[in-house]
């Protein structure tokens, strides 16, 4: 109960399906309806927690392919708009707790 089947992939004659847990939200987005709503969600939830969904640059942080420094360093380049000012917050809020 509560889980949704994501990630369906082919693997000879056999399919691997992964099943998602609570905290993600799967979206079926074939229509302009749908894709609206799925869209409004993401800007709810942004809102919301005043946190990104999918940045690219916060991924590669937390799985410890760049530093504070090299986060930090991408949010300068981008500080006129607000995707670089979250970076900066980001890499600022995350200096304390990195050595």
């Amino acid at each position: 109960a509560g889980r949704v089947a994501c990630g369906l992939e082919r693997l000879g004659d056999r399919v691997l399906v992964e099943l998602l847990g609570r905290g993600f939200t799967w979206f079926d987005t074939g229509t302009h309806d749908s894709l609206i709503e799925a869209a409004d969600f993401v800007k709810a939830i942004e809102r919301r927690h005043n946190q990104r969904i999918a940045i690219p640059e916060e991924v590669a942080f937390r799985k410890g392919w760049i530093s504070v420094d090299d986060l930090r360093n991408l949010g300068h380049n981008l500080q006129k708009n607000g995707y670089g000012k979250y970076l900066l917050q980001l890499a600022e809020d995350l200096s304390d707790f990195t050595p």
